[in-house]
């Protein structure tokens, strides 16, 4: 089976970007992904545009929600901006014909019950007009994450299996954060698809810290402190598409796509 293989590139030219690094598929942010403003897409022809130019270039394209989104919050003024925020990505992720969007799982605060994070999650999936899929994203710290431990992931998935939308909800597997959480990734995508019956996208990224500590400092392929052999793996055995989020540049993520396709 062909994996698709690829990077997080700038948006402005998200071609010419897959070119450099050969990838298969790219990651893009509409806008500053810090920001809550947007989405904001710097491709000069517009999401027409780049989505007949990607599809000429035979690329796919996955979107990457801004990481201020919450939708896990107890705070309103966090919570109901964050549901409007991901909804105008999921739109323009539509008119791009991306694949889905990647959002990261949120998180309560130490003095919320977990239970109403889940629920706000719920919430959120059905007022969703999910046009493309949501990939939720596990996360590498919190302790007070909805998406950090599989006992977290699993309360979330029994959380939104019950509202209309809950099966346009993805699962985007994470290896350095997965290693940052003290998951184990060996194995981990058959524990992974026992709770969320998919896996629709993995961030393939070793990590700058040791196993455990919550960190999420990305490293290149085989450079860092995560099982090499064990992020080929979980690549190889996912059934879905990768993409690489490391430092140093187009080079640098044509090297680690060259790892990949070298090991599965």
């Amino acid at each position: 089976m062909s994996v698709l293989i690829g990077a997080h590139v700038d948006e402005e030219d998200p071609v010419g970007e897959a070119a450099a690094r050969g990838a298969d598929i790219v990651q893009i942010s509409l806008g500053d992904p810090r920001s809550w403003k947007g989405p904001v897409l710097a491709h000069g022809g517009g999401p027409q545009a780049l989505r007949r130019a990607a599809a000429d270039a035979g690329l796919a394209l996955v979107v990457h929600a801004p990481f201020v989104i919450n939708v896990a919050s107890t705070n309103n003024r966090i919570r109901v901006p964050s549901r409007r925020l991901l909804q105008k990505h999921v739109d323009m992720a539509a008119e791009l014909g991306a694949l889905g969007v990647v959002v990261h799982g949120g998180h309560v605060t130490a003095e919320d019950d977990p239970g109403a994070g889940y629920e706000n999650w719920a919430k959120a999936v059905a007022g969703l007009d999910a046009a493309v899929p949501i990939l939720i994203e596990n996360t590498a710290g919190g302790r007070h994450a909805m998406a950090r431990r599989l006992e977290s992931i699993d309360r979330l998935w029994t959380a939104l299996a019950a509202v209309d939308g809950g099966d346009r909800v993805g699962f985007c597997l994470d290896t350095c954060h997965a290693h940052g959480a003290g998951l184990g990734l060996d194995g981990l995508v058959d524990r992974v698809r026992a709770i969320t019956g998919r896996i629709d996208l993995v961030h393939a990224n070793d990590s700058r810290d040791e196993p455990g500590t919550g960190a999420d400092r990305h490293a290149n392929l085989g450079r860092g402190l995560a099982d090499a052999g064990a992020i080929a793996h979980v690549v190889a055995t996912a059934g879905a598409p990768a993409v690489v989020e490391t430092p140093g540049g187009p080079e640098a993520q044509a090297a680690d796509i060259a790892w990949l396709r070298e090991r599965i």
